[in-house]
């Protein structure tokens, strides 16, 4: 494109040196106060003087620019290729494949993990330590992607979920098992946003939905995988086997990453002194993040079971909690663009909207998978193999919506409509689901799950395809670690909230119905230990009481994926109907609120209406 000014003058090389000179600074984090002042990419108001030299008229020509312009890093990216390629691939599907497994494996082995430790009071811990660590860390990962070398930092994220693996396979006790699933957590949140990040310096926009499809695909096929293994592993040798087995596929895509990646950007960060790096890590931001979400999670996980929810204990905890996070709202919006959370991506319109599709549909999945495994081996009387067999109709389902929409989205160049229909059938999945009691036939829990899976595939990829087709190349890193954390952080805290919900409606059906036991018989043993239990009271007669009651808890728990999952279908309205272009990465629309401004030639179109 060439700009000309009033009397024909070319001034296409000032142009150029302004806009790359506004680029570098939105990328750097220098102190220095530039001679431009900083306009935000995602507004579409033009703020910015003209540089040394320029005349008035020029100044407002400048103005009238588009609000993002294209940048010598992402026009010259050179894709990889061939074997190079495949290899890289493969690294990334191994790294989604491991997230994947480790937290659909120890589903069916929930029965035998709190029957060995002899507490359910702590099952919800399980997951939501490690959902919380990996929440809370997922945006500072956001940062150090962009601040450090790509490839050293994706392998210190498989290292440090190794480790976690480890500690939670020879774990003595509860609690040492929960400190194991929570380092865990410290590695995974650099897993799925390292993986999601490399791609995009791997392939082209239009070609990475089908990517994102296979991811889905990887994450069924090891959600498939998880509950037949993790039931194996329990019935035939041990659940710690379902820890042992991340070592060597951790350690296969580790080795993948290290010597077959390369990623060459133009703004190399190690270009700027580690301590200069390290300064620009918001450290600050984390600190003060992280202890709020503990002390809202132990808030949600406590009240109502271990205290009343008016016990000083537990409001102390909600205020802190509140205080904390107004404090930490303080220190991003001091930040800016060097926080954890960057202020301008909740002026973006499609960003927010991502990011809140994201947080309920966490919201929605995690506490069900959860709850589904327990209902099979607590009500229904399964193995933990047969537990993870019937858990297959969900999960099958889930590869195939997965692979598909993927497909479709990159076919058609939109991916609002697949969410639409998609989302409703989650809804109405989980609705369905909440219907189970003691006697479902097959044809129910088998098909309710299928239209459950179904709604999942796209729901998963919704969120980093949003951000990868309007953000900028820079931005990417932190906008998709952003999503993640949203998504980690539904789930975290619904995990603990399903958790309360749960123990509250077993509590409450067991005192009314079976007043001659006490509830918490039954919270502090294993969910398989319940016939065994009884028996060993001599209260068989109250066995279809108990499950009953059991049952009413589990319950509770799908009427959250039903309400969650109904949030998601209404989130996906502010999504504005973007069009995916063949073309290269880069040539993205930004905007805030209503105003846009865009460049159409080859990347994201806005087709809003």
């Amino acid at each position: 494109m060439r700009f000309t000014f009033g009397g024909g003058t070319n001034v296409k090389g000032r142009i150029t040196s302004y806009a790359r000179s506004r680029t570098l600074y939105m990328t750097q984090s220098s102190e220095a106060t530039p001679k431009i002042p900083i306009e935000d990419q995602m507004t579409g108001d033009s703020k910015e003087t003209a540089p040394d030299g320029a005349s008035e008229m020029e100044a407002k020509q400048v103005s009238t620019t588009p609000a993002r312009p294209i940048t010598e890093d992402e026009e010259d990216i050179e894709y990889p290729k061939g074997l190079k390629l495949g290899l890289i691939i493969l690294s990334l599907c191994l790294a989604v494949f491991l997230v994947a497994l480790d937290q659909t494996i120890i589903a069916p082995a929930l029965g035998a993990i709190t029957a060995e430790y002899g507490s359910v009071r702590d099952i919800g811990w399980y997951g939501a330590s490690y959902l919380l660590t990996s929440t809370a860390l997922q945006p500072l990962y956001g940062t150090i992607y962009r601040l450090f070398d790509i490839k050293l930092t994706f392998v210190g994220a498989v290292a440090l979920f190794e480790l976690g693996s480890l500690v939670s396979a020879v774990a003595p006790s509860s609690v040492a098992f929960i400190v194991g699933r929570a380092i865990a957590g410290l590695g995974t949140a650099g897993l799925f946003s390292g993986a999601v990040v490399i791609l995009s310096y791997t392939l082209p926009l239009r070609k990475r939905p089908v990517m994102f499809g296979l991811f889905g695909g990887m994450w069924g096929i090891a959600s498939v995988a998880g509950p037949l293994l993790g039931g194996v592993f329990t019935d035939r040798i041990t659940w710690r086997w379902c820890f042992y087995i991340n070592l060597p596929i951790g350690c296969a895509a580790a080795l993948v990453v290290f010597f077959y990646l390369g990623i060459s950007r133009a703004n190399n960060p190690n270009n700027e002194s580690f301590i200069s790096r390290i300064v620009q890590l918001d450290l600050l931001g984390a600190g003060i993040l992280i202890p709020a979400i503990i002390m809202l999670l132990l808030a949600l996980q406590w009240g109502g079971t271990e205290y009343p929810w008016n016990n000083s204990r537990i409001i102390g905890l909600f205020v802190g909690a509140a205080v904390m996070a107004l404090i930490f709202v303080a220190v991003e919006h001091r930040q800016q663009d060097k926080g954890l959370l960057p202020p301008r991506f909740f002026k973006h319109r499609d960003v927010l909207s991502a990011m809140i599709f994201s947080f309920v549909f966490g919201a929605c999945f995690f506490p069900m998978i959860y709850y589904l495994s327990l209902y099979f081996q607590a009500v229904q009387g399964d193995s933990a193999v047969q537990a993870g067999i019937k858990l297959l109709p969900m999960l099958l389902s889930t590869v195939v919506s997965s692979m598909i929409s993927g497909g479709l989205v990159t076919g058609f160049g939109y991916y609002n409509p697949i969410i639409f229909v998609e989302t409703a059938m989650l809804t109405a999945g989980a609705g369905l689901i909440s219907t189970f009691w003691l006697d479902t036939p097959f044809s129910k829990w088998f098909g309710y799950q299928v239209l459950y899976g179904l709604g999942t595939g796209v729901c998963f990829q919704t969120g980093i395809t949003v951000v990868q087709n309007v953000l900028p190349q820079e931005l990417i890193p932190q906008g998709s670690a952003c999503v993640q954390f949203f998504q980690s952080l539904g789930g975290a805290l619904f995990i603990a909230v399903a958790q309360t919900v749960f123990q509250n409606g077993l509590i409450e059906g067991v005192t009314r119905d079976a007043p001659q036991l006490d509830p918490l018989i039954f919270i502090n043993s294993g969910a398989s230990q319940i016939r065994q239990i009884l028996q060993e009271m001599h209260q068989e007669a109250a066995i279809d009481t108990v499950l009953g009651a059991y049952t009413t808890g589990l319950r509770n728990t799908y009427y959250i994926s039903v309400a969650t999952g109904a949030a998601a279908f209404f989130a996906a309205f502010g999504l504005r109907w973007k069009k995916i272009e063949k073309g290269g990465a880069g040539k993205k629309d930004v905007e805030m609120g209503d105003k846009t401004s865009s460049n159409n030639s080859d990347g994201a179109k806005d087709t809003s209406v």
